[in-house]
């Protein structure tokens, strides 16, 4: 028995520190990674794991927010309406699935199919992402405004939305709500909108820890090694990150929160994938990976074709990320021949 503990201890402290240095490489949101992580190594079940990422995620969005504060880069307007959709919701998501089903199995499946959808939701809002910065630097449209006019009811909807979907499968904070404000405030500088998105998450991710807690407790076991290894791990990745190549590691995140997505999809058994718990189809979800691996780039070429610019080279993923970024005479001659 010690054995098996001590076996998934080290089993969870390394998923978060890994799952920890990517976070702090890219800055995306740590559920969509680690929620499925943990389930994949099978310490727990799914709400259990979904409770444990969101008190974690909770302590070190908190750190987060507080130095995002101190330099004065969140739009608290802005922020306070996103809380007043999504704190509510976020009590409230974890009790609707819950009042689904009083069965355990049938709730696991519930929640698996939930998360499945939701990382292939974060894939497809990055992609999106990546498109709108792809338009802004094609058109030359993009001006910072550090203090929009803020369009509550969008803002307040947008939390909402999140908020619920955080609160059932604790992915979304870092991802959905991300690309909707840049889609709702194109304008906002990334400090801001990365300042802005951390202190709404603060509220937001322990709102749904406490409904969760209240509903499934909390197992000391996952989140003590989940800290431990998260935190160090995003301190590290935050140093090493200008280092490393972003497009690579960006682009391998897609593909594994594809995969991801619908590997759980086939364990869930949803109806057009899924064998079972105990059948799945592994050459499928590798199949996708890929077809991701071959299909993504040569897709994202032709998308940039269609905005006058070459299949390949700059702007790269990274220089697109980059609000002050601006393609050089030369640079926009050769795109428009």
């Amino acid at each position: 028995m010690g054995d098996v503990v001590a076996t998934t201890f080290l089993a969870v402290l390394a998923a978060g520190f890994f799952v920890g240095i990517v976070v702090g490489m890219t800055g995306m949101g740590g559920g969509a990674l680690m929620t499925p992580a943990l389930i994949f190594l099978g310490v727990g079940e799914t709400a259990t794991v979904i409770t444990a990422d969101l008190t974690a995620a909770a302590a070190y969005k908190s750190g987060g927010a507080i130095v995002h504060h101190r330099e004065g880069t969140p739009n608290l307007s802005l922020a306070k309406w996103l809380i007043i959709g999504s704190v509510p919701m976020a009590l409230l998501g974890p009790y609707l699935v819950f009042s689904l089903t009083a069965d355990k199995d049938q709730l696991d499946r519930v929640l698996k199919l939930c998360i499945g959808f939701a990382l292939l939701l974060a894939a497809l809002t990055y992609a999106l992402r990546l498109w709108i910065n792809l338009r802004r630097v094609r058109l030359g449209e993009h001006s910072e405004n550090d203090d929009p006019t803020v369009r509550i009811l969008p803002t307040v909807l947008v939390g909402a939305l999140g908020g619920l979907l955080v609160g059932v499968t604790s992915v979304g904070s870092g991802s959905v709500i991300m690309i909707a404000l840049l889609m709702l405030y194109p304008g906002l500088a990334a400090a801001k909108l990365v300042g802005t998105d951390l202190v709404q998450a603060v509220p937001l991710v322990l709102a749904a820890a406490i409904s969760n807690i209240a509903i499934h407790g909390l197992d000391w076991g996952i989140l003590i090694p989940l800290l431990i290894g998260s935190v160090p791990g995003t301190m590290i990745g935050a140093k090493i990150a200008p280092r490393v190549p972003q497009s690579i590691i960006r682009r391998g995140i897609v593909v594994v929160l594809t995969m991801s997505g619908v590997a759980l999809l086939d364990k869930a058994q949803w109806a057009p994938l899924g064998a079972g718990e105990h059948e799945t189809y592994p050459m499928l979800v590798a199949g996708v990976g890929l077809a991701m691996v071959v299909l993504v780039p040569l897709v994202w070429g032709l998308v940039r074709r269609t905005q006058g610019m070459p299949m390949f080279g700059s702007p790269t993923v990274a220089e697109l990320e980059d609000p002050a970024y601006r393609p050089g005479i030369r640079g926009m001659r050769r795109t428009e021949t």
